[in-house]
């Protein structure tokens, strides 16, 4: 078993043991709001956000991006289980933004091992086999964070099945303060009409 594997389960041992009421919470957020946010591992939505186990519903992915899945998600939240505000929430130093779609292309065309970057950009350790199949994935990269979370605030906005009486928030989490900086433009499209 590795180590990790074995602090994970040790981890939840203890948490197990002391889980108390938490297995009498409700199915549907306490707090009636859901976040949809970054994966990235500096991010503490609980901690950031004030939250609770309970509170309101966290959705993650690669950069917080606005993908068909994220909007499935904030639609099951709002339809089945009551959420009534969402927060689009990016954050500074994202590693969405050190690459494009082509770069991930060519990356995983070489070799599916892991990549580095350095000064001079992505480079692959060159043991193959790679495959194609990224040429078919819309990595959502980033160029501009205020630009992306616009972008995603206006998308899940204009999306067909979600109701325009839900306010959408839209903010950048910055790792080196902890602070939520909220978008202005982001909000504004956000609005619940």
């Amino acid at each position: 078993m590795s180590t990790i594997r074995e602090e994970v389960l040790r981890a939840n041992s203890q948490y197990a043991a002391n889980f108390g009421e938490k297995g009498k919470l409700p199915l549907p957020p306490g707090r009636h709001f859901a976040i949809l946010t970054c994966m990235d591992a500096r991010l503490d939505p609980a901690q950031y956000a004030g939250l609770a186990e309970g509170d309101a519903h966290v959705i993650r992915n690669a950069g917080g991006r606005a993908s068909d899945d994220a909007i499935r998600s904030l639609v099951i939240s709002y339809k089945l289980l009551g959420t009534r505000e969402w927060f689009v929430i990016h954050h500074t130093d994202c590693g969405m933004e050190l690459f494009t779609n082509e770069i991930m292309t060519d990356l995983l065309a070489s070799s599916l091992k892991t990549a580095s970057i350095d000064a001079n950009g992505w480079h692959d350790c060159g043991e193959g086999p790679g495959c194609s199949e990224g040429k078919y994935i819309h990595w959502l990269t980033i160029k501009n964070q205020e630009e992306s979370v616009t972008e995603d605030v206006k998308r899940i906005r204009n999306h067909s099945l979600v109701p325009k009486d839900i306010p959408i928030y839209g903010y950048i989490y910055d790792v080196r303060s902890g602070r939520l900086i909220e978008v202005d433009e982001a909000t504004q499209a956000g609005k619940a009409g």
